[in-house]
Parts: structure tokens; sequence; C-alpha cells
């Protein structure tokens, strides 16, 4: 059964009753018997899934730095080693890994 809260109008009194849901509002306050009414409260609100936190949006203003470097690592992985450049030995390094010789790397470089 739920718990309505009912307000005095004459003397400001409030109170408490358990009543069912088809039971006929409380009309008089027990300590005046001035007319009363039936207090209205706002009701929480509980939002779920996603889209709701600040972390759902705008990552690289408020999300988590180490969970955005292994995301952005995991989506390098996946693209393969092209996607790493020169630094990591992919097809644009030079040089004798990637099929050329060190004498053509120091020839090509001015002197």
């Amino acid at each position: 059964m739920p718990t309505y809260e009912y307000e005095c109008s004459q003397c400001r009194h409030r109170f408490e009753r358990r009543q069912r849901f088809d039971d006929e509002p409380i009309s008089q306050c027990p300590l005046c018997s001035g007319k009363s009414r039936r207090v209205l409260h706002s009701v929480p609100v509980f939002f779920k899934g996603s889209g709701f936190y600040s972390t759902d949006h705008g990552r690289g203003r408020l999300g988590n730095p180490e969970r955005e470097r292994e995301s952005e690592e995991k989506e390098l992985a996946a693209k393969g080693p092209a996607a790493k450049g020169p630094a990591a030995g992919g097809p644009a390094a030079d040089g004798p890994a990637a099929g050329g010789s060190a004498e053509k790397d120091t020839a090509s470089q001015p002197e």
C-alpha cells in the first residue's frame, strides 16, 4: 500500500496515511478538522542505457585517457603494420629491412 502525504489548508499540519489506490482521499485534518489536501511530490527518474553519462560522448574531453589509448592501439593493430608508419618498419621505411641498401640511404641524403 502506498503512503500519501496530506496538508491541512488551515493549520498547515502535514500528516501521512497508508491507503489503497482505490480509497478516497482524507478530507479533514486530524488536529483541527479543517480541509486537507493530498500533497504531490515529484517522482525520481532513472536513466538507463547508453548516452546518459559524460563518458558516453565527448571522449576526448571527459573520457578515460587510458581507455582511449587502448582503443587507438587496437584500431592501429587492426589496420596492420602499414598504419604504423616508418618508425615501426612499415612499407614506407627505406633501408635494408624494406628491400633497400644502406648505401642507397646515405647516397640519397645531401652532404
